[in-house]
C-alpha cells in the first residue's frame, strides 16, 4: 500500500486527536478519470466524484472496547460513522494548495442510508473509501464504505461541513 499522508500528517490536517482520531493513513485522494499533476489544485466543481483511501487498525487496547462490549469488544456503530466522516475531509488537498497550513473546522450534519453489514473487531485493518457525490460552499456529500480485506463491513452518506480558514 502506497500512503500519501502518515499519522503525523493526518493530525495536520484533522484536529481529531486521541481518542477520537480514526484515521492511521491515506493511500490517496484523486479524481477517476482525472490524471493529476503533483499539487494540482481543483475548481470545487471539479472534485465530484473524487475519492479519499484512507485506512485505520483497530487497536485492542483502544479505550472504546472495555465497555462496547467488555466480553465481545465491537466497534461502535456511531464511531464506524465518524471514522468514515474523518475520511471525507481529505477531499481539501484537491483544493487547497497549502493543505498543512489551514485550520479547519469539521462538523457532521447529517447521515443516511447507514448499514452495519459485519461487526469490526479489534486487531482489523480497515479501508475507508469516501467518493464526493457534492460540494457546496462548505457543505459536501459523501457515500462511504469501510471494508476489511475487501468485505464490505459498513457504509453510509454523510453531510458535512467543512471550513476552511
Amino acid at each position: 500500500m502506497a500512503m500519501l499522508l502518515n499519522t503525523d500528517q493526518v493530525k495536520k490536517i484533522l484536529p481529531h486527536r486521541d481518542p477520537f482520531l480514526f484515521i492511521d493513513s491515506v493511500e490517496s485522494v484523486s479524481v477517476p478519470g482525472k490524471k493529476l499533476e503533483a499539487g494540482q489544485i481543483l475548481d470545487v466543481k471539479e472534485i465530484q466524484d473524487s475519492e479519499v483511501i484512507a485506512h485505520y487498525r483497530t487497536k485492542k487496547d483502544h479505550a472504546i472496547f472495555a465497555g462496547h462490549f467488555p466480553d465481545y469488544p465491537i466497534l461502535p456503530g456511531v464511531v464506524q460513522v465518524e471514522m468514515m466522516a474523518q475520511a471525507t475531509s481529505f477531499v481539501v488537498l484537491l483544493l487547497n494548495e497549502n493543505p498543512f497550513e489551514l485550520k479547519m473546522d469539521v462538523a457532521l450534519l447529517g447521515i443516511n442510508e447507514a448499514r452495519f453489514r459485519r461487526p469490526i473487531f479489534p486487531d482489523m485493518d480497515l479501508k475507508i473509501v469516501s467518493k464526493t457525490l457534492k460540494l457546496r460552499g462548505p457543505m459536501i456529500t459523501s457515500e462511504c464504505k469501510i471494508f476489511h480485506n475487501d468485505q464490505l463491513m459498513s457504509e453510509v452518506t454523510v453531510l458535512a461541513s467543512l471550513k476552511m480558514s
